[in-house]
């Protein structure tokens, strides 16, 4: 087949026209195009009023060849050329999965894959798919169960440490928006795998095409599941409720350190030879337990803010103009980036259109934010986080050593707790009394999402002087793209301290450990990942390394 890049097409386009298109961009008549499909779909609205439809089409038709000789595509080239209206052509790219191994007939030790999020999650079920009959420990509960416990922190002010927004089945991304795209590198198509298993486990088929794709939290959970049976059935096997306290790590004559299982809460040991570790970002004391097992840990770059609230109404007003709330756009969202005088970056973050901003806590005392969407984007507001580029460089005031960075993060939402009045409420400001630098007494026309609530004062004190003035710089020049954005009623809701890992389990290009062999870190709590889509990928490519690890250890030795 063919792939069409760059068709572009007005938003009220008739049914046909993309057809037309397709033939005038090939040069053939209407008899000769056997089919397409949509391969993608996005919009350009740069001019607002006048937004563009973009399409990408595979195209079937027996003028191929023809086609082909014509654009001097030969057999070895795998880019594209230009049809005679300037548009893109090139051969669709085979995106099908393709297994690099087979489990051997004889496995005396099975996988561990610790961690039930997207990169535990796809680890397992490549693993199983392979063969390889995995075993799963996640320490919090089945999703069902964990959205109750979830709950119970959002309506009863009860936080259950082991059960929450952070841990339990499907992971921190099971309350997200559930975004589905990445700007990492996929040569080898790891991205439409996971597509085109969430299709296969529920989620609306217009993921696999559209430019934005999400599936939101209610959706998710049932896909969850519905993996979960999958891994299952091909033997693989799921264990909730099991928290791993300690690695099992022996070191052989050439002083080469390997793993050989792990050590549950409950003081019973799992043997195994391979581990995946995807913890996800904040499974703070497995992080010191690593640590103190000698494990390669570095401190890495994350950053620390707020998130912001608007009317859902003002973004797409901004973003589309008259054509807001056409139902091929949806909700708009924004993508922002300010450098500020102070040399720090203040930027948007998991913007989620139509949500609400939820309660993340994962430790008692403290106050974590986040933003969620469901798969409709229909809430009031549309939130984002706005934060502060920070660096290990600004984590000395809180420790020494690679865990820092967890330290200023506790700190901080230790005082947010403090701010918000002790109960799990967040503490709040509106963005014109922010800028101003005087404390919000009442809300305007903006209510804040956040549940259990929201406490009005000065958000100051609530995160670094440096963060602070960053972020009132760049709220003005923010105003400038997005008219309204720097509006004295938005609701600024505190803190936001958990948008990628504090530290990083380094591994080499065989995905082990650094310094442990058989130990394979993965997804965003070791710091290779960032949201669903790329720690479902980082899963596969886990999956990968272990497999060909087994494979080479049980091949006969020549």
């Amino acid at each position: 087949m063919l792939r069409l890049t760059d068709l572009k097409l007005p938003l009220d386009h008739p049914e046909a026209a993309l057809r037309e298109a397709i033939l005038a961009r090939l040069g053939i008549a209407a008899d000769e195009l056997t089919g397409f499909t949509v391969a993608k779909r996005s919009y350009d609205a740069r001019r607002r009023g006048a937004i563009v439809l973009i399409y990408s089409v595979d195209v079937d038709t027996p003028r191929e060849a023809d086609i082909l000789q014509r654009l001097q595509l030969d057999d070895e080239d795998d880019g594209y050329a230009y049809s005679h209206d300037g548009g893109k052509v090139m051969r669709t790219p085979d995106t099908v999965y393709k297994f690099v191994a087979r489990a051997p007939t004889s496995l005396p030790l099975r996988p561990l894959v610790i961690g039930m999020g997207p990169c535990g999650l796809f680890a397992a079920l490549v693993l199983a798919q392979m063969g390889f009959r995995p075993i799963v420990l996640e320490r919090g509960k089945a999703v069902r169960e964990r959205t109750k416990d979830t709950w119970g922190l959002w309506r009863q002010k009860v936080l259950n440490p082991e059960s929450n927004v952070q841990f339990g089945e499907g992971g921190a991304g099971t309350f997200s928006d559930g975004k589905l795209w990445s700007q990492i590198s996929d040569p080898k198509h790891y991205g439409r795998k996971v597509i085109d298993e969430f299709v296969k486990a529920g989620a609306p088929e217009e993921i696999a095409y559209v430019s934005k794709p999400h599936i939101g939290t209610f959706r998710l959970v049932s896909m969850v599941e519905q993996m979960r049976a999958t891994i299952e059935s091909l033997g693989g096997e799921i264990r909730f409720s099991q928290r791993v306290d300690d690695l099992l790590v022996d070191t052989d004559r050439e002083g080469t350190r390997h793993v050989r299982g792990v050590t549950l809460e409950s003081g019973e040991q799992l043997r195994a030879d391979h581990v995946v570790l995807a913890l996800g970002h904040s499974a703070r004391d497995t992080f010191a337990m690593l640590h103190a097992r000698g494990v390669f840990v570095e401190a890495k770059p994350f950053s620390i803010g707020f998130r912001i609230e608007h009317p859902q109404s003002l973004i797409d007003n901004a973003r589309f103009g008259p054509q807001a709330g056409h139902p091929l756009l949806g909700a708009a969202d924004y993508k922002l980036v300010h450098h500020c005088r102070n040399g720090r970056s203040v930027y948007s973050f998991c913007m989620c259109p139509g949500g609400t901003v939820v309660a993340a806590a994962s430790e008692p005392g403290r106050v974590v934010t986040n933003g969620m969407s469901q798969y409709s984007r229909n809430e009031r507001n549309a939130n984002a986080a706005i934060v502060c580029g920070i660096t290990p460089e600004d984590f000395a005031p809180y420790g020494v050593g690679p865990l820092a960075g967890i330290e200023l993060q506790r700190h901080w939402e230790a005082r947010a707790f403090e701010l918000g009045g002790g109960e799990y409420e967040a503490p709040g400001q509106l963005v014109g009394d922010f800028l101003k630098g005087r404390a919000s007494r009442e809300f305007g026309g903006v209510l804040p999402s956040y549940k259990p609530g929201v406490r009005l004062g000065d958000l100051a004190p609530s995160l670094p002087e440096y963060a602070i003035a960053a972020i009132r710089e760049a709220l003005p020049a923010f105003d400038r793209q997005i008219r309204g954005f720097a509006m004295q009623d938005a609701v600024l809701t505190g803190v936001e301290t958990r948008t990628s890992s504090p530290v990083r389990v380094t591994r080499g290009e065989d995905g082990h450990s650094l310094n442990t062999r058989g130990l394979f870190p993965a997804g965003e709590g070791a710091g290779y990942a960032g949201g669903i889509l790329s720690a479902g990928v980082d899963g596969i490519r886990t999956a990968e390394a272990v497999a060909l690890d087994i494979v080479s250890r049980a091949a006969p030795a020549a």
